[in-house]
């Protein structure tokens, strides 16, 4: 693990090249993900590289792991520990409602197209219940859609009742106690442990972790429905004085090239390329199966799912959202792209 987080960190340094030399501020990343994982590996290299584009390298950044847990990146970015960090915002149920909003199934569309609409929708609606206060929001994204990965074999949805279940917080909960999983909350990075050590039977997660988190090697089935689970939401965040202290030429430059809607979309379009990644493995892996939802599990999920999505637009509306509007902001977005 120090060889992959040292290769990780010279990677990245490697890829600002020249820039370092020539750059005036030098962002700290933070991250929580595995060293090879696409968040590593492809996403902040992304960001660097887009940084530095918009101010002709005088903005660079470094990438540094393990300064925090997955649920404590919001707070060391708002202390200062970290200028910059991805957050997972189910990891902090009850901080973070209006974020579930994106989480609901029966989406459709890629990571990117979600994370375009996404932005827009978070412009548009969700940014005033101002549930990232303290920070700077400078782009929202989800994965694709989550799918159920087990030890053994799962054929139809009634399998999953009484399943111990590796599910995170936000509507991936809420799914999992529809379904009468009994849900596991752990972060990401000890997915693979949990299983291994068969503390969980299965985990809910997107395509990319088969790849990402190994899970080829601990949940060799998948049980896949269209659409998925659930949409994972996440946020790239930035500590506010880290952002006033730039000249005000290069905070003008991030804010019309990189932050928002550009970074939103790189970052969904990422999300993509890794689930096809880890749908590739798996079918190249011996002893891996994905197993395709029926059609009357299909219809089944989408029963149950009304009653998810419509306690979830209640919560939304609770923190004085227009919910509704939201909600179906999202979807004329996704349908028009």
């Amino acid at each position: 693990m120090k060889h992959l987080f040292k290769s990780a960190s010279i990677a990245l340094a490697l890829s600002a090249g020249a820039a370092f030399a020539e750059a005036e501020h030098t962002l700290v990343i933070s991250s929580w993900a595995p060293p090879t994982h696409g968040i590593n590996a492809q996403m902040w290299p992304t960001f660097v590289d887009m940084i530095e584009d918009a101010t002709d390298g005088k903005v660079t950044a470094e990438l540094k792991l393990g300064i925090a847990p997955p649920p404590a990146q919001m707070d060391i970015v708002q202390d200062g520990a970290a200028d910059v960090s991805i957050i997972f915002h189910g990891y902090q149920p009850g901080r973070f409602v209006t974020t579930k909003l994106i989480e609901l199934p029966g989406y459709e569309g890629t990571a990117e197209e979600a994370s375009v609409a996404y932005w827009r929708v978070y412009e548009s609606h969700l940014k005033a219940a101002d549930e990232h206060r303290g920070v700077k929001v400078i782009a929202m994204h989800t994965h694709g859609p989550a799918q159920l990965h087990t030890s053994n074999e799962i054929t139809s949805l009634a399998d999953v009742s009484g399943l111990k279940v590796r599910i995170p917080g936000g509507v991936g909960g809420d799914v999992g106690t529809a379904l009468g999983a009994t849900g596991i909350q752990v972060p990401a990075p000890k997915v693979y442990e949990t299983l291994a050590s068969n503390a969980a039977d299965g985990v809910v997660m997107p395509l990319e972790s088969r790849k990402g988190f190994k899970l080829t090697e601990v949940a060799q089935n998948v049980y896949e429905l269209p659409g998925g689970l659930y949409r994972g939401s996440f946020a790239f965040i930035m500590n506010e004085d880290a952002f006033a202290d730039l000249p005000e030429v290069y905070q003008a430059a991030l804010e019309e090239k990189v932050f928002g809607e550009p970074l939103s979309r790189a970052l969904g379009a990422i999300w993509d390329d890794i689930d096809a990644a880890g749908r590739e493995a798996t079918e190249s892996a011996e002893g891996n199966a994905i197993v395709p939802a029926s059609a009357d599990d299909v219809a089944a999920f989408q029963k149950l799912s009304e009653g998810i999505i419509a306690n979830v637009l209640q919560e939304v509306d609770g923190e004085g959202v227009d919910a509704n509007a939201a909600y179906a902001q999202v979807k004329t977005e996704l349908a028009g792209q």
